[in-house]
């Protein structure tokens, strides 16, 4: 996979402790009030498999995730598919700790390797989904913890 072209990195730094922002990324419950609602369930553990799926406007996009690497308080790496299209991407979420708040670095690989011609897959696209994700549902969901 070449990851060079197309990879997204989003960075945002949070007045949480890292034990705090691990919970929200890896705890089914805490990930439904942020990213996707429809997650049945997440362990932060190698070879966990999770699928659910999400439709926008009249598509449907079944997410099939599998844990990859997991260092405990500090990163979650996971392949990201989809049932109905071609491509794989990787995902992964580490975390800094930096004077009592934490840095948390997004990164996106393999977005190449989807299909061209769906709006979702554009490199835009995913830049602003990311970016809603973790600069705004995120962020606002440990603000009000």
């Amino acid at each position: 996979m070449n990851h060079s072209n197309d990879s997204i990195i989003i960075e945002q730094t949070f007045d949480s402790s890292t034990s705090v922002v691990w919970e929200a990324i890896s705890n089914p419950n805490q990930m439904r009030s942020w990213f996707f609602e429809q997650i049945k369930d997440f362990k932060p553990e190698v070879g966990f498999k999770t699928s659910f799926a999400v439709q926008v406007e009249d598509r449907i996009y079944t997410h099939l995730w599998e844990l990859t690497e997991i260092i405990p308080k500090q990163k979650i790496v996971y392949s990201w598919k989809y049932a109905e299209h071609e491509g794989e991407g990787i995902v992964i979420f580490e975390l800094e700790e930096k004077n009592s708040k934490t840095l948390l670095r997004l990164t996106n690989l393999g977005l190449e390797t989807f299909p061209k011609d769906v709006p979702e897959f554009s490199k835009e696209s995913c830049i602003g989904g990311w970016s809603y994700f973790i600069k705004q549902q995120l962020k606002n969901y440990l603000n009000n913890k």
